[in-house]
């Protein structure tokens, strides 16, 4: 079973270069429980980006650069299949 509705989808975040970015997100509630993953601008982020930290629902950038702008759309998965979140976005300036 995998529910449709993310008990809270990613909001859009701000922040300046050089800060931390965190983006929150709650997957759905499924049995089993979801896995999360994240994409940006449609592909697959990589947990082998040693700036990037995904723990629980949360996208962690340790420090934002430029090229980390972009929309990022929170990914639930378990056997019964994958959900996407609402995409947010993130801005860095």
């Amino acid at each position: 079973v995998l529910r449709d509705d993310f008990r809270q989808p990613p909001g859009d975040v701000v922040v300046a270069v050089g800060e931390p970015a965190i983006l929150e997100c709650v997957p759905p509630r499924g049995h089993p429980e979801p896995s999360i993953s994240w994409k940006k601008n449609g592909a697959r982020l990589s947990d082998k980006d040693e700036r990037l930290t995904i723990r629980g629902g949360k996208l962690m950038l340790a420090s934002a650069r430029k090229s980390d702008a972009g929309v990022y759309v929170c990914v639930a998965t378990n056997v019964v299949g994958e959900r996407d979140s609402e995409p947010a976005e993130l801005v860095v300036f």
